[in-house]
């Protein structure tokens, strides 16, 4: 069953080195967000003038999470290249993954862009226009050291109540396996489902898992039983038919592969340098 317990927003500050995280609404404003133009370097028109705002669900790092008061991470930064480029600061909304599928506040006008380690599919295609693909993504099965379990046909054979986080690949991954996996909002919930017991194993996607297990509680307590290559890739979004946007992100995905700056972040977020995650294929149309 789904979790999701609303739609409430929160619109968090700009996250540069130097900015501090604020709580500023529990829902969004249709003002222009501040005096001067909309419409930044390059002829692009933004929902706000003088930022570029971006719609992202907390937590899932090590891509977004609010780390020391601030939201950081890898699809973090990365938008920041973005923002720079624009000649404008990152400003970043809270929101329900549930509204990424279908593009919902990008078509509303209440963002510019949508980052949260989001996979391209065809069926996200229909609602939104990605960019190009910035990272490719595995899915992880972990469980718990000492459950016995050794791969996901094992865990299907001795019929565990596996988990996933709602409305993403990995939870359809697990469907299509033939579970009926248990829905949690956040991958933060889907650990806490796990040391809790209320699932057995989890299906989410290896960069996050990564990210848990460098916490030494948790890698004393749970394994990686199967790594589940799905041939997923991320892209970041945007409202269909806005390819000033699009084409000012996939610039500086480009020039950060180019100057060493992908590889910093990279090392930074996700761990030991995989090149073929700096190149990756076109994504499947």
């Amino acid at each position: 069953m789904k979790t999701f317990s609303g739609r409430r927003t929160r619109i968090l500050a700009a996250t540069t080195a130097t900015a501090g995280l604020v709580l500023v609404a529990a829902c969004t404003s249709t003002g222009n967000g501040g005096s001067g133009s909309k419409t930044a370097a390059g002829g692009v028109e933004l929902v706000k003038a003088g930022q570029l705002t971006t719609c992202t669900h907390l937590p899932y790092p090590p891509f977004q999470s609010e780390i020391n008061g601030k939201v950081q991470g890898f699809d973090v930064s990365l938008i920041d290249l973005v923002a720079k480029d624009l000649g404008v600061k990152q400003q970043i909304l809270d929101t329900p993954f549930e509204n990424f599928k279908t593009g919902a506040f990008l078509n509303s006008g209440e963002c510019d862009v949508a980052a949260a380690g989001m996979t391209i599919t065809a069926e996200r295609k229909k609602n939104v226009d990605f960019s190009d693909p910035y990272f490719d993504a595995t899915q992880a099965l972990l469980v718990d050291k000492n459950s016995g379990i050794t791969s996901l046909a094992d865990a299907k054979a001795k019929k565990v109540k596996l988990g996933a986080q709602a409305q993403t690949t990995g939870e359809d991954y697990a469907k299509k396996q033939g579970f009926d996996p248990v829905s949690f909002e956040s991958s933060d919930a889907v650990l806490n489902g796990l040391r809790t017991g209320q699932v057995k194993a989890v299906i989410i996607d290896y960069p996050v898992v990564q990210g848990w297990l460098k916490d030494k509680a948790n890698a004393d307590k749970f394994k990686v039983a199967d790594n589940l290559n799905t041939g997923e890739q991320y892209g970041f979004t945007v409202k269909k038919g806005n390819t000033k946007l699009l084409a000012a992100i996939n610039k500086a995905i480009k020039d950060a592969r180019a100057d060493g700056t992908y590889k910093k972040l990279y090392e930074k977020w996700i761990g030991p340098y995989n090149p073929a995650a700096a190149s990756p294929s076109p994504a499947a149309s």
